[in-house]
């Protein structure tokens, strides 16, 4: 599945929810709890998103010419806005991450039920996903 029918599965299932604030939060929050569990081990300084209001722990790995990205955050509505970017990115390649338009977040008026703070905390979580990507994918040009 490409990112953009992914994109447009999440575009799908919050429309469903037909705008209402309560149960969209609720459903974001209920993806979060979904969302794989990060080890202790990776939950370091180094890990954190930056630019975040809420701790948000942000890896990735290489496999198979792909990025496997492990994510957690210790607030749920955070937590489940970032298991939407990985369930978005996670298993791509470099290019492909590099290169996505991340557009469900408009398509879902997500700026409607997350504040300014939220806002700037994703785009942040979204920069440094395509960070991880390009460094990964430089590394498996030059072979290291």
């Amino acid at each position: 599945m490409s990112i953009a029918d992914k994109q447009q599965e999440i575009v799908e299932e919050f429309s469903m929810l037909d705008g209402d604030m309560e149960m969209t939060i609720n459903y974001i929050m209920e993806l979060g709890e979904q969302l794989p569990e990060m080890s202790e081990a990776n939950k370091t300084d180094d890990s954190i998103v930056k630019g975040c209001q809420s701790k948000v722990w942000l890896m990735a790995s290489e496999e198979d010419g792909n990025v496997k990205f492990e994510a957690d955050s210790n607030t749920a509505i955070t937590k489940g806005l970032v298991s939407l970017l990985v369930r978005v990115l996670d298993g791509e390649t470099p290019d492909n991450i590099m290169n996505a338009e991340i557009n469900f977040p408009e398509q879902i008026g997500m700026n409607r039920f997350i504040g300014t703070q939220r806002s700037n905390g994703f785009a942040a979580m979204i920069k440094q996903m395509k960070l991880y990507a390009l460094a990964l994918g430089s590394k498996s040009q030059t072979g290291a």
